[in-house]
């Protein structure tokens, strides 16, 4: 299974930020849309991935005075991504590995979805369910 059957035929539009923008707008952008990171996006490349551990340590550091600062200079880069035909469990792993929870989707050099551990969990525990579904109604049928 790959992430382009968990995606299908529509991707989801992805909420995004760009590089010029300041911390305290993404911020902002983030509470708003009750999100915890967006990618950091030029002419549909990934620079980064902008989290709230980033302005949780960027504010450790220099206070209040970096919500007016650029998101590329707090954002973590360069930003893990994986294709259309990673497996999702090599997905999963390379999150787990990496203690990352989200990962840019590319295909042809442009990013097409933006995927969480937690839409990866939820796909892999729906299938495992179906899966025991299936083997009860065999049993319970033979």
């Amino acid at each position: 299974m790959t992430i382009r059957t968990l995606l299908g035929a529509s991707y989801k539009d992805v909420i995004c930020a760009a590089r010029t923008d300041s911390v305290g707008h993404v911020v902002a952008l983030l509470a708003e849309r009750r999100i915890g990171c967006v990618p950091v996006v030029e002419d549909g490349k990934v620079l980064g991935i902008f989290s709230e551990r980033d302005v949780l340590y960027g504010l450790a550091r220099e206070g209040a005075q970096l919500l007016d600062r650029p998101v590329e200079s707090v954002m973590t880069s360069p930003a893990v991504t994986i294709g259309l035909d990673t497996p999702i469990i090599a997905a999963l792993s390379l999150m787990t590995t990496r203690r990352i929870r989200h990962l840019p989707v590319m295909a042809d050099g442009q990013m097409v979805a933006f995927v969480s551990i937690g839409d990866l969990v939820k796909h892999r525990m729906d299938r495992i369910e179906a899966e025991a579904d299936a083997l009860r109604h065999y049993i319970q049928s033979a």
